[in-house]
């Protein structure tokens, strides 16, 4: 697991600095078309860096085709990774006008890879692979994750009310354990609706807001390293409960941990946050 942190790490650090070092490519993009990317590969990731701007993609079967829609507002950027580990990064802005509306991505576009820094002095990438985990390791830890998620979910612990409603959904945070090098959280949705809901995913960020005369908002992405029992539906007037188990990590006091919950073909969509004080004091 301290290989996958490391890899998480590295990912975040060595993209940030690969954007400041190119003169990105600008896509355009409106509330009224769908802008439609096209990558070499198919799509792992997609992130922009504003609510003004958003990049869906397939996050179940993963394909090359992104849309992009904007509202008005300020530039922002967008960062895709596919399945390969390439990095494609652009500005984006909102314009009423849009002269182009279809982009066939080349790979030669890409800006590096994910795995581009593991060492920058002395290049030892080969160490960090000869260190990937074995079948076996791998099927052990998925084996400990399956039985410590399943104790969870028959567990009465709780670390108090953390839920949020919308159109008859909620989402709900019942409880966040650390255990060995991993968080597990425990999600609950509750549809106390008529009509059934289809999550499309459930996606977790360290937030930050930056003051100042532009105030934007910063997010990145905590990748879970685990699902158990995630579900494809929440029948009428039912609830799931479910676990993700994402590396360990910790917040300082001016971010929030963002948990989105966006609905397949619907608009039930519910954003929780949670304060730095839940997240650096689980049970």
């Amino acid at each position: 697991m301290k290989k996958q942190v490391l890899i998480i790490a590295l990912m975040i650090v060595g993209a940030i600095d690969l954007i400041a070092q190119q003169n990105l490519d600008t896509i355009y993009a409106n509330d009224k078309m769908n802008v439609a990317l096209v990558f070499p590969d198919p799509i792992r990731q997609g992130i922009t860096g504003s609510e003004n701007f958003v990049f869906t993609y397939n996050r179940e079967l993963e394909q090359n085709l992104g849309l992009l829609q904007a509202v008005p507002g300020e530039e922002s950027n967008l960062l895709v990774i596919s399945s390969k580990g390439s990095i494609f990064s652009y500005i984006v802005k909102y314009s009423e006008e849009l002269e182009k509306i279809n982009y066939f991505i080349a790979d030669s576009s890409k800006i590096g890879y994910e795995f581009s820094r593991i060492n920058e002095e002395n290049r030892a990438s080969e160490k960090v692979y000869s260190e990937l985990p074995t079948e076996k390791e791998l099927e052990d830890k998925n084996n400990q994750y399956r039985d410590l998620s399943a104790n969870l979910l028959g567990s009465e612990q709780s670390i108090g009310e953390h839920r949020k409603r919308k159109n008859g959904i909620e989402l709900n945070v019942e409880n966040l354990v650390f255990n060995g090098s991993e968080l597990y959280f425990v999600f609950e949705i509750i549809n106390n609706s008529s009509i059934d809901y289809e999550p499309a995913y459930l996606d977790i960020f360290v937030e930050t807001r930056k003051q100042g005369k532009k105030k934007s908002i910063q997010k990145l992405p905590v990748i879970p390293v685990y699902k158990y029992l995630k579900p494809e539906i929440i029948r009428q007037n039912r609830s799931r409960r479910f676990v993700y188990v994402l590396p360990k990590f910790s917040i300082a006091e001016d971010k929030v941990v963002r948990v989105d919950l966006k609905e397949q073909n619907g608009e039930r969509d519910i954003k929780l946050k949670l304060k730095h004080k839940v997240i650096n004091h689980p049970n």
